[in-house]
């Protein structure tokens, strides 16, 4: 028989912090799921460290490194259970998440997603998240237009959702899960489990959050695909065409202080574009390689 879950971890050079998430995982309380670690060509002990679970895991390994997308996409690919959970290599579970989770889901057979609360861990020093960063429970596209409010490490989600809205989108080197909650949240709700049950650590100098300047660029692709993707509601649609408008004016705004002044006109003209004529600024935007 196959497994209640399945959990997809996505590493790349996390050998520092990967046994903890490991650990966190094979403790949990609940036992019926399958542990996949997808290893997108790490350089560092990586290897080494997963050769030590081996009777544990289910490792698999990219010749070439290919970003978060495709590394849980690879698990997914491999996984076999009717629930999934995913968990970023620096962060780590509390014993009882699964079986919470799993036990939310018997009691409510209709659900298709949950997510628990979180503690943050921002430089070895515990945070508390900012108003803006609460979790809403049931239906939340509106709100997650703003920003991401769904953390892949928190979520369970039914696999036949996966494979109807579409896994995640590896053209997307950051906020590839932004993307995936958008086509996520514009159909069905998801469910907040009032227990913080994930510890998710940040500050690394890794982190594509760190990494990536202007963010927004890639939420704005993704913003651009859900609007064109005929999926939304007319309510939906004039959201997201307004968080269409603020995040253009506010990355243009952003490029103009770092000097980038070709990628600052752009932006700032799809930004007024939007508010004359949004089907004239979507195609300008496919236009764009951003």
């Amino acid at each position: 028989m196959s497994p209640r879950v399945s959990v997809i971890i996505p590493t790349f050079n996390r050998a520092k912090w990967l046994p903890r998430a490991i650990d966190s995982v094979l403790e949990q309380t609940f036992k019926d799921f399958e542990l996949i670690i997808v290893d997108d060509a790490s350089t560092d002990q990586t290897h080494e460290i997963l050769g030590r679970y081996a009777t544990n895991i289910i490792a698999l390994f990219h010749k070439e490194n290919r970003g978060p997308a495709a590394s849980r996409n690879t698990g997914l690919a491999h996984s076999s259970a009717p629930l999934v959970a995913f968990l970023d290599s620096d962060d780590c579970w509390f014993h009882d998440k699964l079986q919470t989770q799993v036990s939310f889901f018997d009691a409510k057979p209709h659900a298709v997603a949950c997510q628990t609360e979180e503690i943050w861990i921002r430089n070895a020093r515990r945070v508390n998240p900012k108003k803006i960063h609460h979790k809403p429970s049931g239906y939340m596209f509106e709100q997650s237009l703003r920003l991401c409010l769904i953390s892949p490490s928190a979520v369970m989600i039914k696999r036949w959702v996966l494979d109807e809205i579409g896994w995640f989108d590896e053209g997307l080197p950051a906020c590839e899960d932004y993307d995936l909650w958008l086509r996520l949240t514009c159909k069905w709700p998801v469910h907040l489990i009032p227990k913080p049950l994930v510890v998710k650590h940040g500050g690394h100098p890794d982190q594509l959050s760190v990494r990536y300047w202007g963010m927004d660029r890639f939420r704005i692709r993704a913003i651009v695909k859900i609007i064109s993707s005929g999926s939304l509601s007319p309510e939906q649609r004039s959201a997201a065409i307004r968080e269409l408008e603020r995040k253009c004016r506010i990355y243009a705004s952003g490029c103009a202080k770092r000097g980038r002044k070709e990628e600052a006109e752009f932006f700032s003209r799809l930004s007024e574009l939007v508010q004359k004529n949004p089907r004239q600024a979507l195609s300008a935007a496919f236009l764009r390689e951003f």
